[in-house]
């Protein structure tokens, strides 16, 4: 081989390595500080979703008779708190935008969902590692709940009330 070409596969090899590092710190950055968005972009977002609660809640009929209006914080970390169902669904997890927001380190960053579909209330676990638990069992999908179901998500129960 001549020599131009021992350079330029070196100058190649060199050139692949350093987009792979590149690439590595950029995954890295992203998982300990999150994906980047624009200020106007997530400005906008906010708008949008503000709007849109505002027209949910405008819209939300009153609770029947015996209906859940909220979910309890029965054990753990903030034990007593109440939150209502009116602004559902209910986000639960460590993150800030979570309605139900967690201090639990076995909770996710969007650990779960709290959503009803008619008269009835679903709890959806959203790909958490540790799970969420109805009762004793382990749930994958949207599980249908009712007042008194206890509710586990890490070290914390949560139950559906009047």
């Amino acid at each position: 081989m001549s020599e131009l070409t021992l350079v330029l596969i070196r100058f190649g090899y060199l050139a692949v390595l350093w987009i792979f590092v590149l690439s590595a710190v950029s995954v890295i950055r992203s998982d300990m500080f999150g994906a980047r968005v624009a200020r106007d972009q997530s400005r906008a977002q906010e708008r949008r979703s503000a709007k849109a609660v505002g027209k949910a809640r405008a819209k939300a009929p009153k609770p029947r008779r015996g209906d859940p209006t909220a979910v309890v914080i029965v054990e753990g970390g903030n034990s007593g708190e109440l939150v209502p169902l009116a602004a559902a669904p209910l986000l639960i997890g460590r993150g800030s935008d979570a309605a139900i927001r967690l201090e639990d380190d076995y909770v996710s960053t969007r650990h779960a969902r709290i959503a009803s579909s008619g008269d009835q209330w679903y709890v959806e676990d959203l790909g958490s590692t540790n799970g969420t638990y109805v009762g004793s069992s382990r749930i994958t999908q949207a599980t249908a709940i009712s007042l008194g179901t206890k509710i586990r998500i890490g070290k914390t129960i949560l139950e559906l009330r009047k």
